[in-house]
């Protein structure tokens, strides 16, 4: 907020993007919240990954719960009727979709993220958005789901307050 660009600008040069995490929280009456930040990629030529998921509705029984806050359809891996993975499309608006992923232990190491990220990354491209993907950048696995998928490491980052 304009009230506060002094003090975070202040803040900023003195040092480090740290001492930014660490007091916009206070700045922003939030002390709980911490500045957070998570590796950001988009892709500009998906990997030509085999599909491995049906779309379901996220009110479908087979879809878990993490997933249903995405709307309309998800895409998911299952096994003998059982959700093995998913993808969910954060549609931020018409130019930007962030995928998200999850696959659950007895799953991984299967390929199944890497497959249902591009899968999903086709269908946004050829809708005429972008596909991003963001993660922690302490996620190794994660980094490898978004690279094997056509979203390289560009060096770019997203910053977010957090509680």
């Amino acid at each position: 907020p304009p009230a506060i660009l002094g003090e975070a600008r202040a803040v900023a040069a003195a040092g480090s993007l740290d001492g930014l995490r660490r007091d916009l929280g206070a700045l922003l009456n939030r002390p709980q919240s911490r500045l957070g930040s998570g590796a950001f990629r988009w892709s500009e030529s998906v990997a030509p990954l085999p599909e491995a998921g049906i779309w379901l509705p996220v009110d479908d029984p087979r879809v878990p719960r993490w997933l249903r806050p995405f709307g309309g359809e998800v895409l998911v891996a299952l096994f003998d009727g059982v959700y093995a993975s998913g993808v969910g499309i954060k549609r931020h608006d018409p130019f930007g979709q962030e995928l998200a992923v999850g696959t659950e232990a007895p799953f991984s190491g299967q390929g199944l993220g890497r497959r249902l990220v591009a899968q999903a990354a086709r269908r946004i491209v050829e809708q005429g958005a972008v596909a991003t993907y963001l993660h922690d950048p302490r996620n190794t696995a994660s980094a490898k789901v978004a690279e094997a998928a056509g979203f390289p490491d560009r060096g770019w980052q997203v910053l977010g307050l957090w509680p």
